[in-house]
């Protein structure tokens, strides 16, 4: 894999953009019955108790205030759906790269290259592989340093798993207490590009998913 870069990437959903004619159409209607009710205010008042020109103003103040603040969130969140469509395109050209990112491990029967490190503080570190339902499967003592190893696919026996989801992380201890655990990164093959809650999700090969914040590098096949 030719590596391309170590890009954390932000991404956005899609959306559609408020109609501005059907907006402007509310507020022409809100206005005028706001002006109907200010008029019949004004015909309906206490001859001896006048209502000051001056609550009137305000009354149209505080109208013409809200009136452009209905406008300026509309604006805002007609730029804010532009840029989410910006971000989902720029990285639906993600698709069919190469990506690292820290996830579950898929594994097909073939070896996978992980990058793992443990905590610098503890004594002790092991590598843990599990499966889906947290069964621990295997444990391999190892370093703290920053390295890359390569996983078989094997349990604690030696014998080899079946193809699958599984999860690995390095399990740092103190003084024989879990002070640390740090999930491998692995790579994988991005398949597709997803909105989800308001962000992006990329979809790998073996079905797991990552935001699109949280890859850590991308490279060429």
């Amino acid at each position: 894999m030719e590596p391309i870069s170590s890009i954390p990437a932000g991404g956005g959903q899609a959306g559609t953009p408020a109609d501005p004619s059907a907006q402007k159409g509310v507020l022409s209607s809100d206005f005028q019955t706001f002006v109907k009710m200010l008029t019949a205010q004004m015909q309906n008042q206490d001859p001896l108790n006048p209502i000051e020109s001056s609550d009137f103003a305000t009354q149209l103040a505080t109208f013409s205030s809200v009136e452009q603040q209905v406008l300026t969130n509309d604006l805002l969140s007609s730029l804010g759906a532009q840029m989410g469509a910006l971000n989902l395109s720029q990285l639906s050209g993600w698709v069919g790269m190469q990506a690292r990112a820290v996830m579950p491990v898929h594994y097909d029967g073939s070896p996978v290259t992980l990058n793992v490190h443990g905590s610098a503080t503890a004594q002790s570190h092991q590598l843990v592989v599990r499966d889906a339902t947290g069964a621990v499967l295997s444990r391999e003592d190892i370093t703290s340093n920053p390295q890359e190893v390569t996983w078989r696919g094997r349990n604690a026996f030696g014998a080899e798993l079946p193809p699958g989801i599984y999860e690995i992380a390095v399990e740092s201890f103190l003084e024989g207490e879990l002070v640390a655990t740090t999930p491998a990164a692995v790579g994988g093959q991005i398949i597709e590009a997803r909105p989800e809650n308001g962000l992006v999700s990329l979809v790998f090969e073996g079905g797991q998913e990552v935001p699109s914040d949280q890859i850590l590098s991308l490279g060429r096949i």
